[in-house]
Parts: C-alpha cells; structure tokens; sequence
C-alpha cells in the first residue's frame, strides 16, 4: 500500500499557488497627461492582468522596447520578471491580477522605477515608497506622491528605450536587485512553503495514481473566501485583497 502524499507548505493554496487581487486603476492624472498606476517591476514573479471591465492599456519597458497594449473586457496580458509595467487608466479599468509564487510581491518583490538618485539611498526608496496605514485621505496623497515619483524616473527610462538607448534600463534593472537582495531568503521560504511544495504535492499525487493507490482523495473538500481589505492601495490602483496566506495578505510594502 502507498502511504498517502503527506500536505506541506500552505495547506490550502489556490490553485497553482498563485497570488490573487482585484484593481481599479487610478484616474489620476501624472505629468505626462496619462492617468494610471506607479510603474515598477518585479524581480523574480510573472504577473497577469485579467480584465473584467473597462478598457485602459498596459505600458511596458523591456528587451523588446516600449509597448502599449490594449486592455479591455476579456482581455489577457502577462509580464515576465525585469519587465517595467504601468497600468494606465482609459475608463473604469478593472483587472484581477495573478501573481506566481504564493506572495513573494507582498514580501517586497517589486521595485518602483523612482529616479536614480532615490534608487542609490536605501533608506530614501524605503521612505520613498513606504504608505502611512488605512485607506483615508492621507494613504490617498501619500499613494499619489509615490506614484508621481514613480513616473517621474519612468518617463526617462522610456524616453532613452524609445531611442536606442537601453543603458538606463539596464541601470534600473541592476538597481533593484540590489535593492532586494537581502530579502532573497525570505523569499525562498516563501517559494519552498508556497509554489515549491504545491508542485511537489502534485508529485506525490502522480507517484500514488501510478501505484493504484488513491488514498489522498479521501481528504477532498472545498473552500471559499471573500475580500477582506476592499480599496486599498496598491502599486497601480484601488485593490481589494485576499486575508489568506500566500494569496495577497499580509502586505508588507503598502
């Protein structure tokens, strides 16, 4: 007899271990005329914007250059690690975000494209892009000024992509990796509790089917959850989030 896949990690992760929010672009408008989010990457996480209404864009910077994608209704972009994304804001843009790796962006795997002087002063970027708590007025202006500075080095960026010139880029890039680099091995406990072991999970659930042994089924059930923080404010826009572990609570970042 098979001795039944023993649970690790997250018991009840979602599917994939993936990460999970809901988002309403901002609408305010930055110096370029463009209303939307803070620009910024992550360092080791794909993420997706599922579009459930609305319409908008997502502008991004990358090996490939500049892009702006259209977002609408039904509409499906995803981003690789490195990728600088902004989301921008065409009219009552909603998206539901997933994120790989079990909340390793809720545990600081995202950088904001702030200018370079600020990227350089650990304790200036941390202040830079830190949120007093709670969703009231002082949250607002605070999420509006890190925004703002946000697009402020972003704009350089794309201005030197746009016209061959991928050495800033590339100077971020290396930027926020040094930012982070001290919370790699939080990171990866966060990675082997999370997407790690899930994967692994499956696994032992192929070696039990191959032996005939399908015990594990006896623990079948189902779960639900609803929002637990509606109107918080994420990196680009409102966001209604999650309180389950790996999912998208705690943030740490906002």
């Amino acid at each position: 007899m098979v001795s039944e896949p023993k649970p690790a990690g997250l018991l009840h992760p979602l599917p994939g271990a993936i990460g999970l929010s809901h988002l309403s672009a901002y609408d305010w408008e930055a110096a370029d005329g463009v209303c939307g989010g803070s620009p910024h990457l992550h360092l080791v996480c794909t993420e997706a914007y599922v579009v459930t209404g609305g319409r908008g864009a997502v502008q991004t910077l990358s090996p490939d250059g500049y892009r702006d994608i259209p977002l609408e209704a039904g509409s499906i972009a995803w981003f690789t690690p490195g990728t600088v994304h902004r989301m921008v804001q065409g009219g009552d843009l909603r998206i539901t975000v997933l994120m790989q790796n079990s909340g390793l962006p809720e545990a600081g795997d995202a950088v904001f494209t702030f200018p370079p002087e600020v990227l350089a002063d650990p304790d200036r970027y941390a202040a830079a892009a830190a949120l007093p708590p709670g969703t009231g007025p002082e949250t607002a202006a605070a999420a509006r000024r890190r925004r703002d500075l946000a697009v402020e080095g972003y704009l350089g960026l794309r201005e030197a992509l746009v016209a061959g010139d991928n050495g800033p880029y590339l100077e971020f890039q290396s930027a926020a990796a040094w930012i982070v680099r001290d919370k790699v091995p939080t990171w990866r406990n966060l990675w082997r509790e999370g997407a790690l072991s899930t994967a692994e999970r499956t696994g032992a659930q192929l070696d039990a089917l191959a032996a005939g042994d399908p015990g594990y089924l006896g623990v079948a059930t189902a779960h639900e959850a609803a929002p637990t923080r509606l109107g918080g404010f994420g990196m680009c826009g409102r966001r209604d989030e999650y309180a389950l572990p790996g999912t998208t609570l705690p943030y740490q970042e906002e």
